[in-house]
């Protein structure tokens, strides 16, 4: 029987919050990839799963490596659990290369639906969820804090609780009014989500804060993002000019500026790109 490869989220803070399903598939599984050997263990104690799966660590220095490996175990009919410290695997986490090589070789892949800081963060923040990105580790470049403010998009990022107070206000100097949310310590005991412009979360978090932060930050306004839309379009204008293709180069100028590859293309031809 060949055996797969399931993708199981864990709690994020709350123990209740891990799923039948999880439970299941760590009970089944032959062996368990994960992030950090010592805190999978200790997640199998609390969910009292006995005799425990076999443990072997999956972390960014050795994935590619023990991918390899895996992929193999499972090809001979191993059922194989992957888990991260916390939330989605694959999501700011170790999981990609082993997820990949699985589809590669044809191994099934089944994903469980479960924990994940950044929808729980982003609800709670209370901004647009119609669209929106995630950034991961927010960057710490002004010109790279200059793109993250020019979304059209709400932005969802990570960030350190060293970094939060630098970085509040970094961002409150380019947009001083846009609205924003702190959200520490998600689902734990002391859950916080603070709310307010950039310029009040900067006087708010000032020196060393403690827990883990996602920072959900409103889109740019229609008037602001105007002007990074004629920036944009103007780009676009120089490149189709050096000879590049209207539908590509908008897609190159949108992932530069943070604008829509969409409206690029409708700005500078006037017409809906063809789907």
């Amino acid at each position: 029987m060949p055996g797969r490869l399931t993708v199981c989220p864990t709690p994020i803070g709350n123990m209740d919050d891990v799923t039948k399903r999880v439970r299941e598939a760590l009970v089944m599984a032959d062996f368990v990839a994960c992030e950090d050997t010592r805190r999978t263990g200790r997640l199998l104690e609390k969910l009292e799963i006995r005799p425990k799966p076999r443990l072997v660590s999956n972390h960014e220095g050795n994935e590619a490596s023990r991918a390899v490996e895996l992929v193999k175990r499972m090809e001979r009919g191993d059922r194989i659990a992957l888990v991260s410290d916390a939330g989605m695997p694959a999501v700011s986490d170790p999981g990609y290369r082993l997820i990949r090589a699985c589809i590669d070789r044809g191994v099934e892949v089944e994903v469980l639906p479960g924990p994940s800081v950044i929808p729980v963060a982003l609800v709670a923040s209370g901004l647009p969820t119609d669209r929106w990105r995630f950034e991961g580790f927010l960057p710490k470049r002004a010109g790279e804090m200059e793109r993250v403010l020019n979304s059209a998009e709400t932005v969802i990022a990570f960030e350190s609780p060293r970094r939060i107070s630098n970085s509040l206000r970094a961002l409150a100097q380019l947009a001083p009014d846009r609205q924003a949310a702190v959200c520490r310590e998600m689902t734990k005991l002391h859950e916080e989500v603070s709310r307010g412009t950039l310029t009040e979360l900067a006087m708010r978090f000032q020196g060393e804060v403690k827990g883990e932060i996602v920072l959900v930050i409103a889109p740019a306004a229609a008037a602001e993002h105007g002007q990074d839309i004629a920036f944009a379009v103007e780009a676009l204008k120089r490149l189709v000019k050096s000879g590049a293709r209207p539908r590509a180069a908008a897609t190159v100028v949108a992932s530069l500026t943070g604008t829509r590859a969409n409206d690029l293309y409708k700005a500078l031809t006037g017409r809906e790109p063809r789907r």
